[in-house]
């Protein structure tokens, strides 16, 4: 990555940053207001880039220059934003202060909208923004203030998080990609796009390149042409990751949860080990993660205001972007957005003052909550819109061909399927290191299939050919179960619920509400999804959803201590050593997981320190990592151009992408022999000057024109004609 591309890559940074100085609230009232700035300039920074890569692919202008005008425009109106801001609060802080005055009681309510006291981005009160100085203050200095007044636990808990997210941020500037996936769908669709100079669909034999959703995909295609390279790739997840601790946090904060509160969810999401490694990693949950956590905090805001504008376009990009990035992620925004229809309209039936006939007309509230409803699906489907019209357009429905909506959605719905289905789910997700506890929770669920007429192996509520049970305990992405934080999650949901006081008086019906949709998330993923052996990084978004029910139901137990009681010492006692053990558990998983995970690790074999960028990228499969150069440099040497792919539904194309590559770094000339789209026919094979061909050497046998001398080692073989 050169220079130039490592300055143009910070432009997005840069943007992001301006846009939080520009739209920071300025009213009283606000909960964690420099964190929903943030939440703000994610979500237009998110929402710009996906339709630059639209627009930009209709015109058949995928290319560098064009990308980095786009940013440039994009940098100069967050920069003028910014700007505007920052002069109208110099304004507003030379006027003389407003003398306070009362408000009646009630008022506020009657409005349809709540005034509580400002709040800073800690949570707790402080001056209202753009009215005293202190409100605009470094946010090194106000840093500095919350530091010197934490308590030791809450710089310990803090001290952690730092610790775990700067060592991923190591980790991820330091690894080449790796992950299974990305080099079978995630990087060369991103590669094909750059190669073409737009979007349109290609012969492929691997569907989804095609029909999986790109949003993330997306995001990286801005950084693969604005560096040139994969170098930076990573980052988009570990940007992700921080979106979420932030996120979360502001969502405790938002039910109530005190200053340690807010840390403990942002510990217990920073220290879980699926959060831990995929931060380094360019699949795509922790990005999804992010735009429903984006949502949920939108929709948290409308429970006690009327929302404005503002919010419901936020609230219309979060939700096109969750579904663009992974459509599971929608499970748990259409519970959301339930929510903050039910709670706009009991505003807008509460807030409707009699008119001078004594007579409530609530009409116009209620038609103007229908008008944000309809706004935020408007400004979702501008979002991702675009790719359903070409995934429809391709194969006549907006979900993909048959093989895709058959193989991941339940296709039995029957109660006891999705019970057997739902407890298969919970028992990999709560796997640990103790395979006698493993093997005993597995044989119950088994034999309860089996009492009620389920066989557990059922291949409408299971992927592929896998069988249940398998260990998921190690600290690998795809795999690795959260114990610790589901547990958490779970007690926390079940207090939010049935004793929602225990957390905090003045929040029941939030903390119940909230605990209502992450029950009704999780419930429809089980009933929606089948379970598969990497089902558990597919709930990561629900799980982000849910912990901050974790954050404070530990932060009730703490506070508990404290309090008066007769007789209880010796309990409370008990449950908070045991809170306290927990958290240091998980935070130890959380430096195991960055310590030993896989594929990418600090320590031992494999480690990013003593491990080559080629070899770190096959960490997966490292006896394939000497087959695809022999077979790269057998094609570059016979001085082909155009060469033919021949691989199946999961094997690994963006090793070629990388070998192959022009002399000048140009994308090199890659087409496919087979394709499963019915409307695009493969490349001719007498059309290429050489094949390649991963997986199945009788496959590649049948595509090879007569006469072509063929070469193939155990995985990677290639092709060449007479005389080449």
């Amino acid at each position: 990555m050169s220079a130039a591309g490592s300055l143009l890559a910070a432009v997005p940074t840069a943007a992001v940053f301006l846009l939080t100085v520009a739209t920071r609230p300025g009213g009283a009232g606000a909960v964690a207001p420099i964190r929903l700035a943030v939440v703000r300039a994610a979500l237009l920074t998110g929402a710009y880039a996906v339709l630059v890569v639209e627009v930009l692919g209709a015109l058949n202008a995928l290319t560098r220059p064009a990308f980095v005008i786009a940013w440039l425009l994009f940098l100069a109106v967050a920069a003028t934003a910014a700007g505007l801001r920052w002069r109208r609060e110099n304004r507003l802080a030379q006027q003389p202060a407003a003398v306070s005055r009362p408000v009646p009681v009630g008022v506020g309510v009657a409005a349809g909208s709540d005034t509580p006291a400002p709040v800073t981005d800690s949570g707790n009160a402080g001056p209202a923004p753009g009215r005293d100085r202190g409100a605009r203050a470094d946010l090194f200095a106000r840093a500095a203030d919350i530091w010197r007044t934490a308590g030791r636990g809450e710089r310990l808990l803090a001290g952690t998080i730092g610790g775990l997210l700067l060592l991923e941020l190591l980790v991820a500037l330091l690894a080449e990609p790796n992950n299974f996936d990305s080099q079978t769908y995630h990087l060369p669709k991103v590669e094909h796009w750059v190669a073409q100079g737009d979007l349109d669909f290609w012969p492929t034999a691997i569907h989804r390149q095609v029909t999986i959703p790109p949003g993330a995909e997306y995001l990286l295609l801005h950084l693969r042409l604005l560096t040139g390279g994969d170098g930076l790739h990573n980052l988009v997840q570990w940007a992700a990751g921080v979106g979420c601790l932030l996120v979360v946090a502001r969502i405790t904060a938002q039910l109530g949860g005190s200053r340690r509160a807010q840390l403990l969810t942002a510990f217990v999401l920073a220290s879980t080990p699926m959060v831990v490694l995929q931060a380094t990693s360019t699949q795509t949950d922790l990005v999804c993660a992010a735009w429903v956590a984006c949502a949920a905090t939108l929709v948290l805001d409308g429970l006690r205001r009327r929302t404005g504008w503002g919010t419901l376009l936020g609230l219309g990009a979060a939700t096109g972007l969750t579904a663009v990035t992974k459509t599971s992620g929608l499970i748990a925004v259409g519970p959301l957005l339930v929510l903050w229809g039910l709670a706009q309209l009991r505003l807008a039936l509460a807030g409707t003052a009699p008119a001078a006939d004594g007579v409530r007309r609530p009409v116009g509230r209620v038609a103007r909550t229908v008008a944000g409803s309809v706004l935020i699906m408007l400004v979702a489907a501008v979002v991702v819109g675009p790719f359903l019209a070409r995934v429809t357009a391709e194969f006549g429905h907006p979900l993909g061909p048959p093989r895709l909506r058959e193989s991941i959605p339940m296709e039995r719905h029957d109660p006891p399927s999705i019970l057997v289905n739902a407890l298969r789910i919970g028992h990999t997700a709560f796997d640990t290191p103790l395979a006698p506890l493993r093997r005993v929770g597995a044989d119950a669920i088994i034999g309860g299939a089996d009492a009620i007429g389920v066989d557990p192996q059922d291949r409408a509520i299971t992927f592929g050919r896998e069988v249940f049970p398998v260990p998921a305990w190690y600290p690998d992405e795809d795999r690795v179960a959260f114990p610790l934080a589901g547990a958490l999650v779970l007690i926390g949901a079940v207090v939010a619920l049935a004793r929602p006081r225990r957390i905090d008086p003045g929040q029941v019906g939030p903390l119940r509400a909230y605990a209502v949709v992450v029950l009704a998330t999780v419930l429809l993923h089980t009933s929606m999804l089948k379970w598969q052996p990497w089902g558990n990084r597919l709930l990561l978004y629900a799980l982000v959803l849910a912990v901050p029910l974790a954050g404070l139901w530990l932060d009730s137990v703490f506070r508990r201590r404290r309090g008066p009681a007769v007789g209880a010492d010796g309990r409370r006692s008990v449950a908070t050593l045991t809170a306290v053990a927990v958290l240091a558990t998980s935070a130890l998983a959380g430096v195991l997981s960055l310590s030993y995970g896989f594929p990418r690790r600090l320590v031992g074999a494999g480690s990013v320190f003593t491990t080559s960028d080629w070899d770190t990228r096959f960490l997966r499969r490292p006896q394939w990592a000497d087959e695809f150069r022999w077979a790269a440099a057998a094609v570059q040497d016979s001085g082909a151009r155009r060469i033919g792919l021949v691989e199946q539904n999961d094997n690994w194309e963006y090793p070629w992408w990388l070998l192959l590559r022009q002399p000048d770094g140009g994308s090199p000339e890659l087409v496919s022999l087979q394709s499963v789209l019915p409307e695009r026919p493969p490349a001719d094979p007498f059309s290429v000057e050489a094949i390649v061909c991963t997986g199945s050497r009788p496959a590649c046998v049948k595509l090879v024109p007569a006469g072509w001398r063929l070469e193939f080692r155990d995985y990677v073989g290639y092709a060449l004609p007479p005389g080449r």
